[in-house]
């Protein structure tokens, strides 16, 4: 088993050890080809830590320590007077770059959060810029344990550590357990998806402590449909549910790289028609491979383009032939929010494709697969309550075209698809009702991932938006030491907590409801669309990333994806009155009532997407109004900011 560090040893032996031996077991140890530069990197700092660890011999030090799943090495681990030290060196400057003091602490609080043993251990994170002049550091730690980066160079490092483990010393604890220690990452989607497209599994990204204990079991289950399905010849159709954050996602990727089984004629393919989440996906996996193969980005997006597709463009396709798709199993993620018949039939027929189309974009979808004369699976990935735009057919359109169309179909679901959010007041028993079907429980997902802090958030929001206000109060008391959600009615005091509490590189970024337009007047024009790949993948250099805090996504360009931290800003459509929500739209200069059930659903699911896309914790900015403004008046915004103040969020700019 290959082990966490390329080298682990007790300071005193490191210091007695030969540089040339040290320097073997690294090479012997890298899973790559260790290059020249490397080898010179190693020797540079064998030296500069025998001469600065010599006042340290009673603590223990890791080179090139492996964080597990995700792939990231830190060049050092000191561990001393009970206190862990992560350390990363730079050469070649004499500045120290902002890039590499979020690097290091963004391994910190990997440390932090991840890594059981670090848990309720003090961790200082070192960027040592080895030709760089002194620095005057002060010891500041943050109330989770981790301190803010201190500065060092190549003379001063070994005088650091020692001052502040004298200074700070903690209970010591076994190096073996530490080093030993289960690691339980909870990535991004984002990251996920990278590291399953280079060929991992689901199991090895998340472990069942990290609260995705069902992601490997609906996986399971999922396999084990394809396999019955392949080997008796059938199709079938599996719904896999979920709260919002758990990793619906996620699962149908995982399926997607599984079932990649060229040589059995087995292809798969992962359909979205959620464009922002597909861009920013393909551009995520096509840097990656790019940056560690060194192939042309262009090569590797084509190769991303074929692994991931726009829904839409699979469709278009199929229009015009009747042969069967290349694919045998498709996964369509958010397979709720697929048109209905009117909608589908107009984009027809504005497109000029078809002149005669009167199917539903689910019964399209079933008929395409159909096709294939043996097997075939559909994976339909379904959120709850989050169908939010004109034309969503919902979930019940898909088990209408089973009924009408497709009763020969294998039907696949879990108990929890009868509730509410996914099929409103239709019982399970009816919309099953001459279906061929199975009921696994595997086939929902019900803890949040997003949120790895407090898995009960999305609870929390199901209650704040349904005006229970008694249960939304208990569930906050519970997540608000662990996940901080807070308000204010000044923009630039939420921009000022957002930046201030985000550490490393942990994204954060400004969000609004696409009916938010008088949003406008404090300068979040909802009109202005974001470029998704770069607002969720570049870095703070660039103006175009969320960082800036100049362009807010909506629920069309979140949905899907996820900040660490983020500012919800809330607007005049979605007010708080006499004890209940109510529901407008903004028409040429005023704003009017939205009165039909639908609607009035697109408008609260926009929010409940705003609301759980943060996986650290969000402020609300709630508009102080301006009467004289009637599209603004006061009274439009106090009884939203009357609520969450009743529901004990505190208002950070009283503070």
């Amino acid at each position: 088993m290959r082990k966490r560090a390329y080298y682990q040893n007790e300071i005193v032996d490191f210091l007695s050890q030969e540089k040339e031996y040290i320097l073997g077991i690294l090479a012997e140890n890298d899973q790559f080809t260790t290059e020249h530069l490397q080898k010179s990197t190693w020797i540079k700092e064998i030296d500069i830590l025998k001469r600065e660890l010599l006042g340290c011999t009673n603590g223990y030090l890791l080179f090139e320590y492996t964080i597990p799943r995700i792939g990231k090495r830190v060049d050092n681990i000191v561990l001393y007077n009970g206190i862990i030290f992560v350390l990363e060196f730079k050469g070649g400057g004499k500045q120290y770059k902002q890039a590499d003091i979020d690097q290091v602490m963004d391994y910190a609080l990997d440390l932090k959060y991840f890594h059981k043993q670090s848990w309720n251990k003090k961790i200082v994170p070192i960027l040592i810029e080895i030709e760089a002049p002194d620095q005057m550091n002060t010891v500041t730690f943050n109330g989770d344990g981790v301190a803010e980066v201190i500065l060092c160079n190549g003379s001063n490092l070994g005088g650091s550590i020692l001052n502040i483990g004298h200074q700070e010393k903690q209970p010591s604890f076994g190096y073996e357990e530490w080093i030993n220690s289960m690691y339980k990452p909870t990535p991004t989607i984002i990251e996920a998806a990278q590291v399953l497209y280079q060929g991992h599994c689901v199991e090895e990204i998340y472990s069942n402590d990290a609260g995705a204990g069902n992601l490997s079991k609906t996986a399971s289950i999922i396999n084990k449909i394809i396999d019955r399905s392949k080997e008796n010849k059938e199709k079938s159709i599996c719904f896999i549910t979920g709260v919002p954050g758990a990793g619906k996602t996620l699962a149908g990727l995982n399926i997607a790289n599984q079932r990649q089984q060229y040589d059995e004629d087995e292809h798969a393919v992962f359909l979205s028609g959620n464009q922002p989440l597909v861009a920013v996906l393909q551009e995520a996996l096509a840097r990656d491979e790019s940056t560690r193969f060194k192939n042309k980005k262009s090569e590797a997006l084509k190769k991303a383009m074929s692994f991931i597709q726009i829904i839409h463009h699979f469709r278009d396709d199929a229009i015009s032939v009747t042969a069967p798709p290349n694919e045998k199993i498709a996964i369509f993620d958010e397979a709720q929010r697929a048109w209905d018949s009117k909608s589908l039939s107009d984009f027809m027929l504005k497109k000029k494709r078809v002149t005669n189309f009167y199917m539903s974009e689910p019964e399209f979808l079933i008929s395409i697969m159909d096709r294939h004369q043996e097997w075939a699976v559909i994976i339909c990935l379904v959120g709850g309550g989050q169908e939010i735009n004109k034309g969503e057919a919902g979930l019940k359109e898909w088990f209408k075209a089973l009924k009408d169309k497709y009763p020969n179909w294998n039907v696949y679901v879990s108990d929890k698809i009868g509730e509410k959010e996914y099929v409103g007041d239709e019982t399970l028993q009816n919309m099953m009702k001459g279906l061929r079907f199975w009921l696994y429980p595997e086939l929902h997902l019900s803890v949040s991932l997003r949120s790895y802090r407090s898995e009960k958030v999305s609870e929390f929001v199901k209650y704040l938006l349904d005006g229970e206000k008694e249960l939304a109060q208990e569930m906050y008391s519970e997540i608000k030491v662990n996940y901080p959600i807070v308000m204010t009615r000044n923009l630039e005091d939420a921009k000022i907590w957002v930046k201030k509490i985000a550490r490393g590189t942990q994204r954060y970024g400004m969000t609004a409801s696409s009916g938010g337009r008088r949003l406008r007047a404090d300068g979040v024009w909802v009109e202005a669309k974001i470029d998704a790949k770069h607002w969720f993948l570049n870095s703070k250099e660039d103006v175009r990333s969320s960082y800036y805090l100049e362009t807010a996504a909506t629920e069309f360009d979140i949905q899907g994806l996820e900040l660490d931290w983020s500012i919800v800003c809330w607007d005049a459509n979605f007010r708080f009155s006499n004890h209940k929500f109510e529901y407008f739209r903004f028409k040429g200069s005023k704003w009017e009532h939205v009165r039909k059930d639908i609607d009035q659903s697109y408008i609260k699911n926009a929010y409940r997407v705003l609301l759980t896309r943060a996986r650290q914790g969000f402020v609300v900015y709630v508009p102080e109004g301006d009467d004289r403004d009637p599209s603004r008046l006061k009274i439009y915004y106090n009884g939203v900011y009357e609520y969450l103040k009743d529901l004990g969020i505190e208002d950070i700019s009283m503070t």
